[in-house]
């Protein structure tokens, strides 16, 4: 069937076959359909949707539109975690080495940024030399001795997924479940995983605002994938403000090393990267609960053990041997540094996180069309948290930029985005419902 008629169908509301779509993705990832028509499809599920056996259905076509890995003879459990993206989320940076020094293999597959959230890969790439696109014997390698690697997707795993990604960041097509749903399993079942845990973000600085829209996407996902016979669950986490204190790329990998340091104990960061964590252990059947398992990955923590993995994960993959010892000395730093302060007396009670992190898009620290370049410098530092008492004149944020015009325009961005309200707000737990 011609690519438009297919697009024509699902357009007027059809269901599509399976064969329909396997070969509407074959011809995505051989590039035989064009950009627009692969943008119209995009926007005809926006619009539609898909049933749950046509979910399935293209998630398969775009795992099998390239290799799906194995990792016999590793001898460790096989598992993963994805985020479906937020404004300060750098949690797979602490998360990967923490399950790995608790006896997990991570093969950790990460896109770049989408929209206004953060990409992995974008913030990996801040340390000199680490290589997002190794050989698979790297890859395989830095696996078995490091425990964890986090990648990009090469052009053998998931092309179709890779291309259409890219189409749906400039689309306007990103907060699509079906798309979502595919886009996230067709990595994770190529990457050939045996379980899975998902932290599906709920609130204003999230693809999924709503939270009834955040729970429909977290079972999409989870019926999916255990579907596919990869034990899944998903937490509910919120994203109201930003997780980390900070926002950006190399001030986010910074401050995953502060937090594999102990410094970020007592946050939200760490109640979500930790809850995440210890899922893991339970899914991959290497603890008995969550509380086994919790204990466990404080363990990795305190003892410097996860930090020796994100160390040991960063020189395979070509980064500097010193880095956790010396990380300041190799991630770039913006020459321009300009405090964001409070317009008036009370508590920091609500926040526009979408709107911070248009504002590290807008300072160069995202993309805007898939073909820009990624400054790695800017970003925003030191957020206070809501709820926080603050007094006219007090510094509730640092613009990183490059050029004074644009730190100031940034600053008023990151100043308008917060509200200063005359009583303490009640604040959403960090870590909501859980999704078997």
């Amino acid at each position: 069937m011609l690519p438009q008629e297919i697009i024509r169908k699902k357009r007027d509301g059809g269901t599509l076959t399976p064969e329909e779509i396997a070969g509407f993705i074959e011809g995505l990832s051989k590039e035989t359909i064009s950009e627009g028509q692969v943008a119209a499809f995009a926007m005809a599920v926006f619009f539609r949707g898909m049933t749950p056996e046509e979910i399935v259905a293209l998630t398969l076509a775009m795992r099998d539109s390239g290799e799906v890995l194995s990792w016999q003879g590793v001898g460790k459990p096989i598992a993963d975690k994805h985020s479906t993206g937020g404004v300060g989320d750098n949690v797979s940076l602490m998360l990967a080495p923490i399950v790995a020094a608790c006896g997990l293999a991570v093969p950790m597959i990460s896109g770049r940024g989408l929209g206004h959230t953060g990409g992995t890969l974008d913030k990996l790439q801040s340390i000199p030399g680490y290589d997002v696109m190794p050989s698979p014997e790297t890859f395989r390698r830095t696996v078995d001795t490091a425990g964890c690697a986090i990648i990009g997707q090469t052009g053998d795993l998931a092309p179709a997924d890779k291309r259409l990604y890219a189409i749906r960041d400039v689309t306007a097509t990103v907060e699509s479940i079906p798309l979502i749903t595919a886009s996230i399993l067709s990595k994770k079942l190529a990457a050939g995983l045996e379980s899975l845990v998902l932290d599906v973000k709920t609130g204003n600085g999230a693809f999924m605002s709503n939270p009834e829209d955040a729970e429909a996407l977290a079972r999409s996902l989870v019926t999916v994938a255990n579907g596919a016979g990869v034990k899944t669950t998903a937490l509910l986490t919120d994203m109201n403000q930003p997780l980390a204190d900070c926002a950006g790329n190399a001030v986010e990998v910074q401050n995953a090393v502060d937090f594999l340091k102990g410094e970020k104990g007592g946050t939200r960061l760490e109640e979500v990267t930790l809850a995440l964590s210890a899922e893991m252990l339970v899914n991959a059947g290497i603890a008995a609960d969550i509380d086994t398992a919790l204990t466990r990955c404080r363990d990795a923590l305190s003892s410097g053990k996860a930090a020796d993995y994100f160390g040991r994960m960063v020189h395979a993959l070509g980064g500097p041997s010193d880095f956790m010892a010396h990380a300041e000395k190799h991630l770039p730093k913006a020459p321009v540094q300009i405090p964001v302060l409070a317009t008036s007396d009370g508590w920091l009670s609500a926040c526009d996180t979408r709107g911070l992190g248009l504002c590290v898009v807008a300072l160069g620290g995202g993309r805007q069309r898939p073909s820009d370049a990624i400054d790695h410098k800017v970003g925003l530092t030191g957020f206070l948290p809501l709820g926080t008492a603050v007094s006219k004149g007090d510094v509730i944020a640092v613009v990183h930029a490059n050029d004074d015009d644009k730190g100031r325009q940034a600053a008023e961005m990151v100043a308008a985005s917060y509200t200063v309200g005359a009583v303490a707000p009640v604040i959403e737990p960090a870590v909501g419902k859980r999704i078997a």
